[in-house]
């Protein structure tokens, strides 16, 4: 059922407000297509990011640097002083998504939870801020530009690429339809679509997540912004003093159709209609809905106005204290992960032993695995660990660190991955390849197979009498079984994805020479 409109002043804003969220969404996603190997600027593709102050503030308190384009979230800060959460109704792409889909159907009338459970984002923005003041940046994956693009990248989009090849697969049996499907193919399909199949071993898992944020609208519209987004509980507080905010001219005839209107529930009856500023989104609903035009919005700079779910300093300070014994007792003997010897991350971040690209550089955005054209690195879940979740990993089994590219480092917008030139890129050892020779079709089988010599873009895959490193036969037949030539390999896992024994290869990538001691 749409809101009933009753004052066309308002409804003529609130069409305005509707377009800027729409070509908010549609700039957001043409940078997220522009994000690919090549042809881009990475300044220009991060700007969604540079532009969100929770991810650059939480990055500045883990990294202790303020990271050059981190300013631009000063505009948005600046925007949430002046006109409150605006970002939030007017600009942000996952609030867009989500008033595409408000699914009041499905609410009925079921009230909404209670008022006490908006404090939970306010508890969430805390730990956050928390954490990484310890270097810790684990739950910065609930920053909604970030869990959007990682979404994006890793569920929406492959499940799209294989929808739209059903499609064509069904159409190109039509003849007249097979010169429309050439077309796109040529025409659109590099631009909007990934140029082969992309696979995330995880994306059930980050899709679900995507889906049940817009699913929770059954219960409430909007449930994610009222009540859980970590960046609308910054700018909640920001709100608080906020110069533009919602007002009534003269005594209010008590229609209820503001209150009834409004997409947080942030407008109560029992106060005679006013609304929070820190829940308000300037969305206008309540303008267009006024049938006396009594609702405006006026340029006032009152004291700020504390709500009883609004965390008082009890509930801070326990969320402080949980939220530090939580990182203490993760790395301590009782849950701390042993890191695996199989944990690679990109070119040129620290390896296995000293590996800060998980605590205090990536914010868990998922631009480097975007923009890998071998689909090697995948968002992490438990690889490395729960302080891990949501970095880069590299998976060689999955896809191979590219020798001709360093697209991850250039588009990384914290520099986590240090965007290196190619050159100096192809000399950053990744990890160390070892061959089990009880696998090997060439040491265990006598099959004289070489794949892993042939691709090794380093050459330091050799068989005996040929190179430096060979010195070993085959265990059958005489064959000559590959040796790997461990100071001239840098890991980049191409031997281990061409390695033709199923299931786990034959040939691995370690991440130190320190795990080839066992």
């Amino acid at each position: 059922m749409s809101r009933k409109i009753v004052n066309p002043r308002g409804h003529a804003w609130v069409n305005a407000r509707r377009a800027v969220q729409y070509l908010s969404l549609i700039a957001f996603l043409s940078l997220f297509l522009m994000t690919r190997q090549g042809g881009w600027d990475g300044a220009t593709v991060n700007l969604p990011l540079r532009l969100d102050p929770l991810a650059m503030l939480a990055h500045s308190l883990a990294g202790r640097t303020l990271l050059s384009g981190a300013t631009l979230a000063l505009l948005t800060i600046l925007l949430t002083l002046i006109a409150g959460r605006a970002w939030c109704g007017w600009l942000c792409p996952l609030g867009t998504i989500l008033d595409l889909f408000p699914l009041k159907g499905l609410r009925g009338k079921r009230r909404p939870p209670a008022e006490s459970w908006r404090k939970l984002k306010y508890l969430l923005l805390v730990a956050i801020l928390t954490l990484a003041f310890f270097g810790n940046l684990t739950l910065l994956a609930f920053d909604p530009l970030t869990l959007l693009l990682r979404s994006l990248t890793t569920a929406i989009w492959p499940a799209l690429d294989r929808a739209v090849s059903l499609l064509e697969q069904g159409m190109v049996r039509l003849p007249f339809l097979v010169r429309p499907v050439l077309w796109f193919d040529s025409h659109l399909r590099p631009s909007l679509l990934p140029s082969a199949p992309a696979f995330f071993k995880d994306a059930l898992l980050f899709g679900g997540l995507f889906v049940t944020i817009i699913a929770l609208n059954g219960l409430a519209e909007r449930f994610w912004c009222r009540y859980l987004c970590p960046l609308g509980g910054l700018l909640g507080w920001l709100s608080k003093i906020a110069l533009f905010r919602r007002t009534l001219k003269g005594e209010c005839p008590g229609c209820v159709l503001c209150s009834t209107a409004c997409p947080t529930g942030t407008i109560d009856p029992a106060r005679n209609y006013a609304s929070d500023p820190s829940e308000c989104t300037l969305c206008l609903a309540c303008l267009e809905s006024c049938p006396r035009g009594q609702t405006t919005f006026t340029a006032r700079w009152p004291q700020p106005q504390w709500n009883t779910y609004d965390p008082g300093r009890r509930a801070f300070l326990t969320t402080v204290g949980v939220s530090a014994a939580a990182l203490a007792l993760g790395k301590s003997g009782l849950l701390a992960k042993r890191a695996s010897p199989f944990l690679l991350r990109p070119p040129g971040t620290p390896l296995v032993n000293d590996d800060l690209l998980a605590l205090t550089r990536c914010i868990r955005c998922g631009e480097c695995v975007r923009v890998c054209p071998t689909n090697a690195l995948q968002p992490a879940v438990l690889e490395a660990g729960l302080e891990g979740f949501g970095s880069p990993v590299l998976i060689p089994r999955l896809g191979y660190c590219d020798y001709e590219c360093n697209a991850c480092g250039q588009v990384c917008p914290t520099q986590a991955i240090p965007p290196l030139p190619l050159a100096e890129k192809k000399r950053q050892v990744i990890g160390k390849a070892y061959i089990d020779e009880q696998r090997c079709l060439a040491w265990a089988d006598g099959i004289a197979c070489t794949i892993c010599v042939e691709m090794c873009p380093q050459k330091a895959i050799h068989l005996p009498g040929h190179g430096n490193g060979g010195r070993g036969r085959g265990r059958e037949q005489n064959a000559a079984g590959p040796v790997v030539r461990r100071e001239a390999c840098i890991g980049c896992g191409l031997c281990e994805y061409k390695c033709p024994v199923s299931g786990e290869a034959a040939i691995r990538v370690y991440a130190s020479d320190v795990a080839l001691s066992f």
